[in-house]
């Protein structure tokens, strides 16, 4: 299989190439237990098990509720589900990509770039009609070592100069932008200056990706292009990589950086300011 130059793939699409990649299922929902036994129940067929919990993210805290993880962590639970530096990686979940985003954006930050995201997830493939598998299969450890780099990661700071001199996106539901029904952080509100641009706006009832050009058409539509450099956050830097995926696969490629502490992180300083 040849690197794929878009990062997303459909059911049928992955179907085709299944025996030629590593599948990763990282079913998650905030809030709730692990999503292993949901795993268990039915899997796409040869694909590993990732707990997002410890693995895609460290223990909540001064860095946020889901910090970036330990990168040997990381490196030593991908290796753990097969993956290798040469051999490409499809990531799915549920079906609304909110948690494979974020797996996706990690393996493109610590260097690879051979990874793409099931388009609609699990959901999308018991659609199609495909095989699924109860059984656990057998992996062989990859020999996935992580590199420089491969995508840009912002602090407060680094947000905060996004806001006032370049673009912000912020990736939450608008009502959370606007500092309303705020249940989750103790704080409500937004980073001044920021532009409230919803992830989850950018995926059907479904949950599959809205198409490539109606996709470049929402960010064109905020002055976004090929040379704009954008940063994105959320509440706690999930549904941000989710927009930093929305952003590549519209075509537009500018150059994005994610803040992964995101709100979470940023009210932990009370200096910081706060609109609502």
């Amino acid at each position: 299989m040849t690197r794929p130059t878009h990062p997303l793939i459909v059911p049928t699409a992955l179907a085709t190439v299944l025996d030629t990649v590593t599948v990763l299922d990282t079913r998650w929902q905030m809030g709730q237990q692990s999503r292993r036994p949901a795993y268990d129940a039915g899997h796409l067929p040869g694909a590993a098990w990732v707990e997002f919990e410890g693995v895609m993210a460290d223990a909540p805290g001064d860095g946020g509720r889901h910090p970036m993880p330990q990168r040997e962590v990381f490196a030593s639970a991908m290796r753990a589900a097969g993956v290798d530096n040469d051999r490409p990686v499809v990531v799915y979940d549920d079906g609304n990509s909110l948690a494979a985003s974020r797996c996706w954006w990690l393996l493109k930050y610590f260097g690879k770039e051979d990874v793409q995201v099931l388009d609609g997830g699990y959901a999308a493939w018991q659609a199609a009609g495909l095989p699924v598998s109860t059984r656990e299969p057998d992996i062989a450890a990859g020999d996935f070592c992580p590199t420089d780099p491969g995508a840009a990661l912002l602090d407060a700071d680094g947000a905060a100069d996004f806001a006032t001199a370049k673009l912000l996106l912020d990736a939450r539901p608008a009502d959370r932008f606007a500092g309303q029904n705020e249940t989750i952080d103790p704080v409500a509100g937004h980073i001044p200056g920021a532009i409230s641009v919803p992830a989850l706006a950018n995926v059907d009832a479904d949950g599959a990706f809205l198409s490539a050009d109606d996709l470049a058409m929402r960010f064109t539509a905020l002055g976004i292009r090929p040379d704009s450099e954008v940063g994105v956050y959320c509440g706690s830097g999930v549904q941000a990589t989710h927009l930093a995926l929305a952003l590549e696969a519209s075509g537009i490629h500018p150059q994005t950086s994610v803040y992964i502490g995101s709100w979470s992180h940023w009210i932990t300083d009370d200096e910081r300011p706060v609109e609502v």
